[in-house]
């Protein structure tokens, strides 16, 4: 943990003495100094974190040298020590910048309470300040995976749109990263100091969402012990990214075009009115236009929503980027599971190429993490690679054969090897069609449940 480093300056000899004896037997460093001139000259020479001033000191005030530091720039925290306790003064020290006073005579675990406060917080101030800086390099654009032509378009459109307050509609598959766009946008737009505030739609019920959308006053409904602010109001300012909104219901999707055109919503049981300023931002993975067709979803939202829309292609669309997929997980989970895999076969890397990726970027990102835990290599080979993307390929290692009963013994084997893969395959994609419910996949493939069963026994397949 980094050291703090302590100033303190005061024309009591005995008040240095024992703040320092205090202080640097709690671990940190201490200078102390005997008048305003001195600090100033220790703080211009020197960081420090925390500078401890009295108010009446020789040559020049405690106040004057407050001043003087928050001019200087330096970063440092103060605390003022006076003899003073009236309301005035102490207006007077927080307004001049100081982060606390304390009043004569003050006992040890007073100033350690103050001081410990003040380190507490310039922590937190430290920690946002990378948490920050960590988000706007993980969700600039120009980092999201993808040199195909799609994604690249993708990109300059996000470089148009993200700096104006245009409503969005990102439309594509489950696991595409829909997310990940929306925040990209979002950080960089004119609203990136703000909040980004994210909803699924589908993961909530209707009477859950319209509560945590738009919130509630107390006694709304049985359980409101409380009145709420909604997800709406907390957002305002920043941006709303509103995801899987073809799931909303026919009452929601008319309250949520009232935010649109007007700006404005009441609370759950509210009869006030409350106006937001949010950019929105929508995803869908569903026909929007095929539900309007069929009255599911309302023509003037979608109108809304999509002022600017963005589709985002499934993996298989985008077979140049899996690569680079494949590599950017290798490191993150070489370094989450404590590996050192260096990369993958060819044929190995040839399967995740090839294969239709149903759950797109976040199913290949699951995928890494098994192989990265089931490898005990330095390679990922073919071995590792889960059998339902194998699929119906023939995939192991000729060893050449020296006589004719090798080669008899080896035909035999790869003839049973084969069929044990494409059984395999078979099995697990009925599985994953139907939810790995047995029956249902033993009625899909056209087979009695007991001789399903019998073959999922056979290659050890569970569901």
């Amino acid at each position: 943990m980094h050291e703090t480093r302590i100033l303190i300056a005061d024309d009591d000899e005995n008040i240095r003495k024992s703040l320092s004896e205090l202080l640097t037997g709690d671990g940190h460093y201490v200078l102390a100094v005997e008048d305003g001139y001195a600090a100033i000259e220790a703080i211009a020479c020197d960081q420090w974190d925390l500078v401890i001033l009295d108010v009446k000191m020789p040559k020049i005030d405690g106040l004057e040298v407050l001043k003087r530091i928050k001019e200087s720039n330096s970063g440092a925290d103060v605390i003022i020590i006076t003899g003073y306790s009236t309301v005035e003064n102490a207006v007077a020290v927080m307004k001049t910048g100081a982060a606390d006073y304390i009043v004569k005579p003050f006992t040890p675990d007073e100033i350690r309470i103050r001081i410990r406060n003040i380190i507490d917080r310039r922590l937190i101030t430290a920690e946002n300040i990378y948490l920050r800086r960590e988000l706007e390099e993980r969700f600039k654009f120009e980092n999201i995976i993808g040199k195909s032509k799609a994604m690249q378009e993708i990109f300059r459109l996000i470089e148009k749109v993200a700096p104006t307050d245009s409503t969005i509609l990102i439309r594509g598959q489950s696991g595409t990263g829909k997310e990940l766009i929306a925040r990209a946008i979002h950080q960089h737009s004119l609203r990136k100091d703000e909040k980004f505030i994210a909803v699924d739609c589908g993961a909530l019920p209707e009477t859950l969402l319209e509560s945590e959308l738009f919130g509630h006053v107390k006694g709304s409904f049985t359980g409101a012990i409380v009145t709420k602010s909604g997800l709406l109001e907390v957002a305002s300012g920043g941006t709303f990214f509103l995801d899987e909104i073809g799931d909303l219901s026919p009452g929601m999707q008319a309250k949520m075009l009232r935010v649109l055109q007007e700006k404005e919503f009441r609370q759950v049981g509210g009869v006030k009115n409350i106006k937001v300023d949010i950019r929105l931002v929508a995803a869908t993975n569903q026909d929007l236009e095929m539900m309007i067709k069929k009255g599911m979803f309302r023509e003037d939202l979608f109108y809304r929503i999509n002022i600017v829309p963005i589709h985002l292609p499934p993996l298989r669309e985008r077979q140049e980027d899996i690569p680079l997929f494949v590599d950017h997980f290798l490191k993150v989970y070489n370094e989450r599971r404590n590996k050192r895999i260096k990369g993958f076969t060819p044929e190995a890397l040839r399967m995740l190429i090839e294969f239709h990726w149903p759950g797109n970027v976040r199913e290949l990102e699951n995928i890494i993490d098994r192989m990265v835990i089931m490898s005990d290599s330095e390679i990922i080979d073919v071995e590792h690679v889960p059998i339902y993307i194998v699929g119906n390929r023939v995939c192991f290692k000729i060893t050449a054969a020296r006589t004719a009963a090798e080669l008899k013994e080896l035909k035999k084997h790869i003839r049973v090897e084969a069929v044990g893969n494409v059984e395999k395959a078979f099995l697990t994609e009925a599985l994953r069609r139907n939810e790995w419910n047995v029956s249902k996949a033993a009625r899909d493939v056209g087979m009695q449940r007991q001789n399903f069963q019998a073959m999922m026994r056979k290659h050890d397949i569970r569901p």
